[in-house]
């Protein structure tokens, strides 16, 4: 196709005639792939007489095909492939066509740039750095702007690369301090492209030590030009001329970026590299800390104190990222004794007019609450939010000065108490809501520290009698929603008056039936821990049936996972109370649940999130996690309800549709929680209904279409189908067919790993195990598919593969051992087998591995010694030596399985709990490193001559000691796998827990000594005595077992 007809598609796509616009985008969509396609786009692209509209469409359709076929998979079809030429030539022009195109149209080109270098820098663009080495040495200001666009492309691709960074050394040794030099030159500027020209030359720098800094970066010969180009940004005022009065539209100014970048470097080289008191004693980075913090830490902090000081003058604006990176440095600053001695004479003065002021309910806050109290809600109780959010930087700030400066932590409770004393005794009209809501949360915050000292703790009730309980009556709505967030932050507080308990349950059952959302969902939120009182949980019940519908309500309106994690907590502790109307609360779990992931697929756009903004995707995200938190509160009211079977089948037919939805749609983010389900109703009944096959069905297809790589998630529920099952499955070919398809294809797909195959064995065990003498046909091809990885020497990696590789095989003895013996001849994989079991018996260390081994041994005496391969009659009397090898371990194994049943028990004995941490001096060791101090604030105080180490950075230190210890010399660390026992699997099930090893065993051995001598003899012609005595003992305890277990079953009969 000639450019002129290119042309012209590009032009039909802005058509207002929906026919000519949707045939011009399905040629475009034929032409992918057609040689020389994307170098005509170029072209349109850059020839400036072309229509706008017609370039930004050429852009976005080349954007688009770099982006999808730039880079070759095995699923690439071969007519959409790039061909080398084509990349070549593309690749030679893109600089030149960024350094032409307009602003509009650029971002599309820098997107496609990045993905070219990511795939094809270095090794397959050899020339790119000189390349953008012209540019920067070019006189036009404007090709100096592409080529470091170009810079920073290129370093994007190393951002967070750990290994192989020596183009990054070269682009730092070389480009570097021309950039610095070009920054220099700029910062006295005043216009917007100095403004994004610095914005990009910091980018540059921060995208080099995001991972690491350079041995280069820290020579002083770098490090003093770049820390005074930063500094001299963040001191610089920004132009006021063209300035935005909407301060969003303010806060994303070329200018303000700029400082951000800015002020993102200097603090990364303090906390990341600089600082001492945050680095382990092994870091490489501790000599250049050390002079960091003396020479260079101290000017970043007068800088960042100069602009609080214009800041709350009012005589400068801050945005409020640069706010919270403040607040992030002056946290770290704490820590370091050399900056704390700087800091402290300001202590007082940053904790009033810098923390305090952000604590404050703003009147942004105000306007969101009334305008969009779902936003309000969300920028309060999301988590991804803090991260930019310059009150939460204040608060961490606020209390890592409480928990390790005792001046600090005196002065925030006396402006505090001083702010709510002041409003306590001020007239109605002269109180400030704003203030006292600060004040309590400022409190609100230090309350683990409060709490931990018991004469602070002891003035609590007090304080809260005075201070927050009226509050819950307040006519100001945000000061109510603030008393219940007191109430949760506070949860620890032990009341000694019940009658205040009272008064606070009171006041958040009040809340919430509160009119204004945010107050809902905070009394919500609060009310959880509250289940920690005995009285207020019996207050709870007649309340339940309302506060579940009120949780419900606020899910559908704004879809947080907080809320669900709060019902799946009522679920739990009070699954009898809501059993009448379990079956009515799961209907509303489940249109909850569909309404959401209505609205999840209402949100998605035409190419995924290609053409979602931002926003778009954190709602869609949200989304997500409140579909999974209501997920898991159905999980949780299947499983609290296993005794009520009759409750158990209505809620099953209830949860179809949320099965069916999810699996037909193949909303892939929600799989897991819904295998989740269908294992909780498939473990809990115990049995399968006609519904529930029809849910199987569903699995393989979605298996087959969507859902390959969910093998491990799918396991426990299909698992249950054959177990719970087993009759249908004995009998049904097709339903066979499936379940050994679903093991083929994970075992012989290239896409998988070991942990998935691992899944697959497991699958053809529960088939094995469940359906014996039904399956006969499939004994070979699953052989057939495990001895690919167990034939070859060295093809098995982990050894949870090789011990479940081999249990397959030991479970095909059990099916038939005949059979499976003569299978293992004929292929010549016999000796391989044996070898690869008994030289690695010590693996199977678990009570299930024992018992297996022991039965499919046992299964190998019974067959007739004519049958018997040669290699197997030869080494006879080593089958013998195996039984009782596994015999050995066989208490020890279920020693350990009981110990875990114990520690999963949550009426476990503490004493005990306490003994098994002291006999482990390494679990000891962590648990030191990640414990916080509970001894007493005091305790944590440090002295202001000292530096801080946190729990974070003894935990650091931990792992960094653990790192260094020495192996054994032959121990590679890909093998550390090999020398880990597997862990015991306390909710296993399957049919061996009903048979009993001891009497298996002595059956066999018996009925081989009285029908068969002669092979009786040649398998004990070499036990010693000890052997033949401990074979006594066993024969002895199956006796034992079997008197006992007759006992009980008579007993059980008469009851």
């Amino acid at each position: 196709m000639d450019v002129q007809t290119l042309y012209h598609l590009f032009q039909a796509t802005f058509q207002p005639d929906t026919n000519v616009r949707i045939q011009a985008e399905l040629k475009l969509k034929q032409l992918e792939g057609s040689q020389g396609t994307l170098l005509q786009s170029m072209q349109i692209i850059g020839a400036e007489e072309s229509e706008l509209h017609v370039r930004q469409a050429a852009s976005i359709y080349f954007k688009n095909a770099i982006k999808r076929y730039w880079f070759e998979t095995e699923s690439t079809p071969a007519h959409l492939k790039i061909n080398e030429s084509e990349k070549d030539s593309i690749k030679g022009a893109i600089l030149q066509l960024l350094a032409a195109a307009p602003t509009v149209i650029r971002a599309q080109l820098i997107t496609a740039l990045g993905v070219m270098l990511s795939n094809d820098f270095p090794s397959k663009w050899p020339g790119y750095l000189a390349q953008v080495q012209t540019l920067l040495q070019s006189q036009d200001p404007k090709v100096v702007f592409v080529g470091l666009i170009a810079l920073k492309e290129v370093l994007r691709v190393y951002k967070f690369k750990i290994e192989d960074r020596e183009p990054v050394d070269e682009i730092i040794g070389t480009f570097f301090p021309a950039i610095q030099q070009i920054g220099a030159g700029l910062i006295a500027a005043n216009n917007l492209e100095a403004a994004e020209m610095l914005k990009l030359i910091f980018k540059c720098y921060h995208y080099t030590i995001q991972i690491d800094l350079s041995e280069r970066q820290r020579d002083n010969a770098s490090l003093v030009p770049w820390g005074t180009l930063f500094i001299q940004m963040v001191e610089k005022p920004v132009p006021t001329e063209g300035l935005p009065t909407d301060l969003e539209e303010l806060e994303k100014h070329p200018w303000w970026k700029a400082k951000r970048w800015a002020y993102q470097c200097l603090n990364r080289l303090y906390t990341r590299y600089g600082n001492p008191a945050a680095l382990t004693s092994e870091s490489k980075f501790k000599e250049f800390a050390n002079g960091f913090v003396r020479n260079f830490a101290p000017n970043i902090l007068s800088a960042y104190l100069k602009q609080i000081e214009l800041w709350v003058a009012k005589q400068a604006w801050l945005s409020p990222r640069v706010l919270c990176l403040i607040g992030n440095f002056f946290e770290e600053s704490v820590k370091d004794k050399n900056i704390w001695s700087i800091m402290k004479p300001h202590s007082e003065t940053l904790i009033t007019h810098f923390v305090f002021p952000q604590l404050c309910f703003t009147a942004a806050d105000e306007a969101l609450w009334v305008d969009e109290p779902v936003e309000y809600v969300h920028s309060k109780i999301d988590m991804l939010e803090d991260f930019t959010s310059p009150s939460t930087a204040a608060v961490n700030f606020m209390t890592v000065m409480a928990r390790y400066r005792q001046n600090a932590f005196m002065q925030i409770l006396a402006l505090a108490n001083s702010i709510l004393q002041k409003y306590h005794d001020a007239p109605a009209e002269a109180k400030n809501p704003r203030e006292k809501d600060g004040a309590l949360v400022m409190v609100g915050n230090l309350a683990p520290l409060i709490l931990r000292k018991k004469s602070l703790a002891s003035m609590m009730e007090p304080f809260f009698v005075n201070h927050v309980f009226p509050e819950f009556k307040s006519q100001v709505p945000f000061l109510r929603a603030r008393a219940c967030e007191m109430i949760n932050q506070f949860s620890d507080l032990d009341f000694e008056d019940n009658n205040n308990v009272g008064v606070a349950f009171t006041g958040l059952m009040e809340s919430l039936r509160d009119s204004e959302l945010p107050v809902k969902v905070t009394a919500a939120l609060a009310l959880r821990p509250m289940i920690r009182h005995e009285a207020v949980c019996e207050a709870m019940k007649p309340h339940l049936q309302f506060i579940m519908h009120e949780l419900l309500a606020m899910t559908n309106e704004i879809d947080v996972d907080t809320l669900s994690d709060v019902m799946d907590e009522f679920v739990e502790v009070f699954a009898q109370d809501l059993a009448p109307f379990a079956v009515q609360l799961c209907e509303q779990l489940r249109d909850t649940f569909l309404r959401i992931c209505e609205d999840m697929g209402a949100g998605k756009g035409t190419d995924g999130l290609d053409d979602l903004s931002d926003s778009a995707i954190d709602e869609a995200s949200d989304k997500t996690m409140a579909a999974m938190g209501v997920l898991k509160t159905m999980g949780t009211l299947i499983m609290s309800l296993e005794s009520t079977p009759e409750v158990l089948n209505q809620l099953e037919l209830a949860l179809m549709p949320v099965i069916t939805f999810t699996l037909q749609n193949a909303i892939i983010d929600l799989f897991d929680g819904v295998f989740e389900i269908i294992d909780s109703c498939t473990f809990s009944s115990k049995a399968i209904s006609a519904n529930m096959w029809g849910v199987f069905e569903l699995i393989y297809k979605t298996f087959k279409e969507s859902a390959l790589d969910f093998m491990e998630e799918m396991f426990p529920s299909l698992d249950n189908f054959i177990s719970y099952g087993k009759e249908v499955v004995s009998q049904n070919e097709n339903v066979q067919h499936m379940i050994y398809d679903m093991i083929e294809t994970v075992m012989k797909s290239d896409r998988l790993g070991e942990n998935d195959r691992v899944s697959a064995c497991k699958l053809a065990e529960s088939l094995l195990l469940n359906c014996r003498g039904h399956v006969d046909k499939y004994v070979a091809p699953i052989l057939t598919l495990v001895f690919e990885y167990l034939a070859p020497v060295d093809k098995i990696q982990t050894v949870e593969f090789k011990v479940q590789a081999i249990e397959v095989v030991m479970n095909a003895l059990y099916y038939n051992a005949g059979v499976t013996l003569r299978l293992l001849e004929e292929n010549g994989w016999t000796q391989r087998f044996f070898g690869a079991w008994f030289g690695s018996l010590e693996k199977f260390s678990r009570v299930h591995d024992k018992k297996l081994s022991i039965i499919a041994l046992c299964a190998i005496l019974s067959v007739p010694v004519e049958q018997l391969p040669p290699a197997l009659q030869n080494g006879w009397p080593q089958v013998l030596n195996g039984i009782l090898s596994n015999f050995e371990g066989l208490p020890i194994a279920q020693a350990k399985r009981k110990e875990m049943e114990k520690m999963y028990n949550i009426g476990s004995d503490s004493e005990d709990e306490d003994d098994e941490n002291d006999s482990d001096p390494e679990q000891s060791a962590l648990e030191s490193a990640l414990a916080a101090d509970e001894d007493g604030v005091e305790e944590e105080w440090v002295d202001d001559e000292e530096d801080v180490f946190d729990e974070g950075h003894e935990y650091l230190e931990y792992l960094a000691q653990q790192a260094s210890k020495t192996r054994p010399a032959d121990r590679d660390d890909d093998e550390e796998s090999e020398y880990d026992d597997l862990e015991e699997e306390i909710y296993f099930e399957s049919p061996l827990d009903d048979l009993d090893p001891y009497v298996v065993f002595r059956d066999v051995f018996t009925g081989l000594q009285h029908h068969n001598p002669a092979s009786y003899a040649e398998l004990t012609k070499a036990t010693t005595p000890e052997q033949q005595a401990f074979i006594m003992n066993l024969i002895n305890t199956a006796e034992t077992n079997q008197a006992a277990a007759a006992k009980a079953a008579a007993e059980a009969a008469s009851a």
